[in-house]
């Protein structure tokens, strides 16, 4: 993944970013981004990582590590 890239996880859209070995993940906001988390790259299986490298927002172990990071903020109360 070279640049920034915007998927959809159960009808909301989302920022992904690479960051060292992992990704970031936000969520758009007016014309800024909320970063919401930083994904360390070896806690997502190498399904994700692929999808990640090729911009595949479909793939859905890709999806499941952003609900994952989605559903935490949602407990955090952010």
């Amino acid at each position: 993944m070279t640049q920034e890239m915007t998927i959809q996880v159960d009808g909301h859209d989302y920022v992904l970013r690479p960051e060292g070995e992992g990704f970031q993940v936000g969520r758009r906001v007016g014309g800024d981004v909320n970063w919401l988390e930083t994904v360390d790259g070896s806690l997502v299986d190498d399904q994700a990582r692929a999808a990640l490298s090729n911009g595949d927002t479909s793939d859905e172990s890709l999806l499941r590590a952003v609900r994952g990071v989605v559903q935490a903020e949602v407990e955090r109360g952010a």
